[in-house]
């Protein structure tokens, strides 16, 4: 008879509480604490089950920067794509007409690396709105915990967010017609 003892190996980890902002089909806006998550179906690959992410903290308002920088876009389109520098990924907003709609669409080259490339859907104003949260109220949750109720505008001089800054690529935009 052999006896057996085994010590555990599974141990039970806390609970990540991520919350919702928004979602759309298959993107959405995940806050935990300060971190902003979107995620997106990769529609670059051939597995259409394939999800990718891409994350920052909300230092400056980069959230509610972002969503202007999309908002933007829909009124004037931009030439070009507007490229902006992550801490680990590289996000293009790719804008164009689709059946006479402004539509804007994620390309994200994972690592910084531009052999690794994720593309989201093509997304109307209407589904930026509910992914941002402006549609349920949520969009409130941009802020940092304990500064809900202390919303400071936003610095008029530089609208821009310091971690999402588009490149020099993104300057002479002209509108497309």
């Amino acid at each position: 008879m052999f006896g057996i003892s085994v010590s555990s190996q599974i141990k039970v980890l806390k609970n990540e509480t991520l919350i919702e902002i928004g979602k759309d089909n298959a993107v959405g806006l995940y806050k935990k604490d300060d971190k902003f998550t979107f995620n997106y179906q990769d529609l670059n690959t051939a597995n259409l089950n394939t999800f990718r992410s891409f994350s920052f903290q909300n230092l400056n308002k980069d959230v509610s920067g972002l969503y202007e920088i999309i908002e933007n876009g829909f009124i004037d389109i931009p030439v070009g794509n507007i490229i902006l520098e992550l801490p680990n990924d590289i996000i293009e907003l790719h804008f164009e007409k689709n059946y006479g709609t402004p539509t804007v669409q994620f390309i994200q080259y994972i690592n910084k690396n531009r052999k690794f490339v994720g593309k989201s859907q093509l997304l109307t104003k209407k589904q930026i709105d509910k992914i941002f949260g402006k549609t349920n109220g949520k969009s409130a949750l941009y802020e940092k915990p304990g500064q809900k109720n202390n919303v400071q505008p936003t610095n008029a001089s530089n609208p821009q967010p310091a971690a999402v800054q588009p490149t020099a690529e993104t300057s002479g935009k002209k509108s497309k017609k």
